[in-house]
């Protein structure tokens, strides 16, 4: 029997429409002889909707009308089973437009990548593949997880995390007393290269302050490396086991590796479903020695087992050339087009990959449901023997 499989992708995030095009890219690659596909497209307020123009990357040149002839839906449980609900049912139609056995989250950014679907998800006891809540909410935070890696002795570059409340003027005073030009800007919970400034002087920092505010209320400033390089590896597993893929190494057209450099520029050159988004603009493998691509691989699976990741993720790191000396610059917990690429150049076709994803998040339910949650207690009893006024009753 077939595994009803739902692909969960869109979102409210700034990376919604590459969200779109790494699931509809997954989507042609699994397997229809073990899944039964749904896939369920999250809009931009959060509204979920299925039918059978979903995997067309055709549709979404135009979403409103896309929308117009496709079923808005809600999950719910019914009996032993997570169904998808009609929320604007008919009166001639059933209630339930179909069931999920799992789900298979490929999302990107803010409000679903951080922990937020994950979150969701497993209130309905639904197995999901990928990280769990708190590896996704710890990856997406930037600064959180440098301070987790650096307490692990895993190298980061040293940085300084400012809220949106304090004045501009303050944050350059603190940045030009501890950090030395050039630095750069990242709200603290994006990728893919949106709201990244690298900043030569006080002029260009107030500007790159001020632009990263607008895509986070948080945001982290960081030496940048001058004579920099960029290799990005993948690591694949769970707690027990985990392996590292092939490094690839980025060409960039400016200071850091820009959206259009890895979605457009760089997307004009590729091939459709058989190539990574950013393909036209890396080299794989990486121009580096055996011993760096060693260390790299090495530093990818300590940082997978101490981030408690799961599924695939992507680690990008950076390389100081003056120095050969090797930082991790962030974690992707669901990165673009799963680093199907960097599994290939390892061996491992597409298909191969999304499948060891889901096996690893059906063995994550397995454990799970043999681990205790609840026990019986007679604290209700107490409270409704001796009320609720306080007192006695207290709670500590």
């Amino acid at each position: 029997m077939k595994i009803k499989l739902g692909v969960f992708f869109g979102g409210k995030s700034v990376e919604h429409e590459v969200s779109i095009i790494t699931a509809l890219q997954a989507i042609e690659n699994m397997n229809r002889e073990k899944y039964y596909i749904v896939p369920i497209y999250i809009a931009k307020d959060n509204k979920m909707y299925c039918g059978d123009l979903m995997d067309d990357i055709k549709q979404y040149t135009n979403i409103e009308n896309l929308l117009k002839v496709s079923t808005q839906v809600t999950l719910a449980q019914r009996d032993n089973k997570v169904v998808l609900l009609r929320t604007n049912k008919k009166f001639y139609e059933n209630e339930v437009y179909d069931y999920i056995d799992i789900a298979f989250p490929i999302v990107h950014g803010t409000n679903v990548e951080d922990g937020t679907l994950q979150g969701y998800l497993k209130m309905f006891n639904l197995p999901y593949v990928g990280c769990d809540v708190t590896a996704s909410a710890v990856g997406m935070d930037k600064y959180v997880s440098k301070i987790l890696l650096k307490e692990n002795e895993i190298p980061v570059l040293d940085c300084k995390c400012f809220y949106k409340n304090e004045e501009t003027e303050d944050i350059v005073k603190s940045v030009e007393e501890s950090i030395e030009y050039p630095v750069i800007v990242k709200p603290i919970n994006l990728g893919s290269s949106i709201g990244i400034v690298v900043a030569k002087n006080k002029e260009e920092l107030e500007e790159a302050i001020e632009d990263a505010f607008t895509y986070a209320r948080k945001i982290l400033i960081e030496k940048a490396i001058k004579n920099l390089k960029e290799v990005n590896c993948s690591v694949l597993g769970d707690y027990e086991d985990c392996k590292a893929s092939e490094c690839e190494e980025l060409d960039k057209t400016s200071d850091i590796l820009s959206y259009e450099d890895k979605y457009i520029s760089g997307g004009k050159k590729t091939g459709g479903a058989k190539q990574s988004m950013n393909a036209g603009v890396l080299k794989l493998p990486a121009d580096i020695s055996n011993e760096l691509k060693e260390e790299i691989q090495m530093l990818a699976k300590k940082t997978f087992k101490v981030l408690g990741c799961n599924g695939v993720i992507r680690i990008d790191f950076l390389i100081d050339e003056d120095t050969n000396k090797v930082y991790v610059n962030e974690v992707n917990t669901i990165p673009g087009c799963l680093s199907f690429h960097l599994w290939r150049a390892a061996g491992k076709e597409y298909p191969e990959l999304l499948d060891e994803m889901i096996e690893l998040a059906l063995k994550r339910n397995r454990e799970e449901s043999n681990m205790v949650f609840s026990f019986d207690t007679n604290v209700l009893e107490g409270y409704a023997n001796g009320g609720l006024k306080g007192g006695k009753g207290k709670l500590n």
